[in-house]
């Protein structure tokens, strides 16, 4: 039935790699099954047969679908389906997009949608190589137009020691996690968090990721010479050659004045009238091609900024090539935060707001990674005000998302433990102002509003980017990317880290790859210009985390108790534990290992839980001192609760040291009285008010004495 069936092995990193075709998705362009270990991926990619009209871009999709089937799990929700992708299925498109886009023709505009279904999962395999890989290789073998094909290979460093695909168990301890992506000649993509790795150690890794990929190619190459489609032909969109040269001889020295300046909005006011004056004169001439005079002029201050660069070193902004925006740093903007800070660099501002919750509050994952919670959230706004637009708000998209996850990972090899400061911490980073790498500044801003906060973070981060302008063999990097060179540059290569290493790295490509040349200078110039960022604006607006939370912060203290004893903290039904919160006005959280968590606003009432919770879990001794609420009275005495479900009784000749004929002449239910545990026994615990009163008055004069 299958004829066309065909299956292809190899090994990467020690484990099977198998490709499946001709069997599945007969109706796509181009369709494999991916075996990596027992991870399963299904990658299919398909074109439309004519290119979407009125675009000025590469309609390109690319999706990662996380199907929980894959790991015997049933979806949590109400429905039991997968609903919107999650963050990780989110990131993991857009990591697989960002080295394939730029190998499609830069002309073409017929949709491509390719899609990555993850159907059996193997930790020790990961799916996300898995779909990179089978993502190229369903494009590779189509008949849709690319310049392809590419490999991806994730990196660890475990115990020093680089390795190439780590297991669960070695990515667990591994002080990288860097993917690398390349094509048959170069570097296609790179996106790494670290434990403060230095440049050295980086460079090395992303070698030996780009060595590793070069055999995975030659697989892919070896696939297509067997069983690959011929290409079909494609209708150009690519504006016509005399459109172009009409709209340069018109406005080529206008656009030059206009791009000369270091202000964004001047910019964009000086380029509107040329606008204006090119549609006037060249609309009836091209009456159905009017949207090509806009890239005729994008393609026009394209190559003013350009040419710039490589034959005048001059920047749009008359800066120098390493040198960068003017940069300022800000703490306590507001008033009743936990912590903010706000960062500046140019026209390019963030404010970055942090808030510090309960274990209680980190945030759930239902995903098909072991991962099931986060105590460390960066989410990232983009308004349109930034931009000086007037879009309304629908929600983060793929790139905020994006930008809050690559300074969430910048972040977190530099917090503290969960013993060391047990908080969930959330940031938020509104982009106030927008004109290059704001990604960038949310991590600076992120430094700021935890220092601000007192979170005691191991050492300060900073992140910036590098830019890279391209031709033929010609090529030069410049640091602090603008907008206009982020748009017509050639890459956007962020890098975040400390004085002692690099944390995160995201590159963003639009040409066919990056030497190993180029990846050297860009770490050496970002690590130059990060260490200017800490030392004269970060460290200079705070020069180390606070030593005390912000008055608003919840308070927290953790105790911790025999799992065993679980139960009796929590009470049946939830009761101690609600009884307990609502006497102390508290937050308790209780983990699974036995950690306890209390947080209040007051430091008082968080202490006073903590002792009632060591009175629940552990067992009284003679002497012990106790503040406990009387329950019940009775002839002979009264019963009092020490903790929540834990009483004792008080004969009535230990209430006062005078005879005492009735209980209720000195006892009510509800009054809080000391008591002190005078014995032990099979009936229970006994106590005495006497005592405690005896021994409370003897401090008490010691104290004055």
């Amino acid at each position: 039935m299958f004829e066309n069936y065909r299956v292809f092995e190899t090994e990467l990193a020690g484990r099977p790699f198998k490709v499946e075709t001709g069997k599945m998705c007969g109706l796509a362009n181009g369709a494999c099954l991916v075996s990596y270990g027992e991870t399963v991926v299904l990658c299919t990619a398909t074109m439309s047969a004519k290119p979407r009209e009125g675009v000025d871009f590469f309609p390109l999709s690319v999706d990662f679908e996380e199907k929980l089937y894959s790991v015997g799990r049933i979806p949590g929700s109400f429905l039991r389906r997968e609903g919107r992708p999650s963050e990780k299925a989110i990131l993991t498109s857009r990591v697989v997009d960002r080295p394939m886009r730029p190998l499609f023709p830069k002309d073409m505009r017929n949709d491509v949608s390719i899609t990555m279904t993850v159907m059996s999962v193997d930790p020790d395999c990961s799916p996300e190589i898995t779909g990179m890989i089978g993502a190229s290789i369903a494009v590779t073998i189509s008949d849709i137009p690319w310049n392809g094909p590419i490999s991806g290979v994730s990196v660890g460093l475990v115990n020093g020691e680089i390795v190439i695909n780590p297991t669960a168990a070695q990515r667990k301890v591994s002080d990288l996690s860097l993917t690398v992506a390349s094509s048959a000649k170069k570097v296609v993509m790179i996106e790494a968090g670290a434990n403060e790795v230095d440049n050295e150690t980086m460079l090395k890794a992303i070698k030996a990721g780009d060595k590793a990929n070069k055999k995975v190619v030659e697989f892919i190459l070896s696939i297509q010479k067997e069983i690959g489609k011929e290409k079909i032909p494609f209708e150009s969109q690519e504006v016509p050659h005399e459109m172009y040269e009409a709209v340069e001889k018109m406005a080529i020295e206008k656009v030059r004045a206009a791009m000369d300046t270091d202000d964004k909005t001047v910019r964009d006011a000086a380029l509107k009238p040329i606008y204006d004056e090119v549609h006037e004169a060249l609309d009836e001439q091209y009456p159905d091609e009017t949207a090509k005079l806009d890239e005729c002029l994008y393609k026009l201050q394209k190559y003013v900024v350009r040419r710039w660069l490589l034959d005048d070193n001059k920047r749009v902004d008359g800066r120098g090539i390493n040198e960068m925006r003017p940069l300022a740093a800000e703490i306590d903007l507001l008033p009743r935060v936990h912590g903010s800070g706000m960062f500046t660099r140019g026209q390019t501002q963030c404010l970055t707001v942090a808030t510090l919750g309960m274990q209680g509050d980190a945030q759930l994952l239902d995903g098909i990674d072991g991962e099931t919670e986060k105590r460390y959230m960066h989410q990232y706004n983009f308004p349109s005000y930034s931009v000086g637009e007037t879009r309304p708000s629908r929600g983060p998209g793929r790139r905020e998302i994006g930008h809050g996850a690559l300074a969430e990972r910048a972040l977190v090899p530099v917090l503290p433990s969960t013993e060391e400061f047990p908080y969930t911490m959330r940031l938020v980073s509104e982009i106030l102002s927008s004109n290059g790498s704001t990604s960038q500044a949310s991590i600076c801003g992120s430094t700021l509003a935890l220092m601000a906060a007192g979170v005691p973070i191991k050492a300060p981060v900073a992140g910036i980017s590098c830019g890279l302008i391209t031709e033929g063999e010609r090529w030069m990097t410049m640091v602090d990317i603008q907008g206009v060179e982020d748009f017509f540059g050639d890459m956007d290569f962020k890098v975040a880290g400390t004085h002692k290493g690099i944390t995160a790295i995201q590159m963003d490509l639009k040409i066919d790859g990056l030497t190993y040349e180029i990846i050297e200078e860009a770490l050496a110039k970002t690590y130059e210009a990060r260490k200017y960022i800490l030392d004269e604006i970060i460290l200079k607006a705070i020069p180390e985390p606070r030593k005390e939370l912000s008055k608003y912060a919840p308070k927290m203290s953790s105790i911790q108790i025999d799992p065993s004893k679980i139960g009796d903290v929590i009470g049946k039904g939830g009761k101690t534990i609600q009884q307990l919160c609502a006497e102390c006005d508290v937050k308790i959280d209780v983990e699974e290992d036995g950690r306890v968590f209390v947080a209040g606003t007051d430091t008082d009432n968080v202490k006073r839980a903590i002792g009632i919770i060591e009175t629940i879990v552990e067992t009284p001794e003679i002497g012990s001192m106790y503040y406990g609420k009387v329950t019940k009275l009775l002839p002979i005495g009264a019963k009092v609760e020490i903790a929540p479900g834990k009483e004792g009784f008080v004969h009535i000749s230990q209430l006062e040291e005078r005879r005492v004929e009735k209980v209720e002449d000195v006892l009510s239910v509800g009054d809080v009285i000391p008591v002190k545990v005078i014995k032990i026994g099979d009936r229970g615990i006994d106590l005495s008010r006497k005592e405690a009163v005896a021994t409370l008055r003897a401090a008490q004069a010691a104290k004055g004495e």
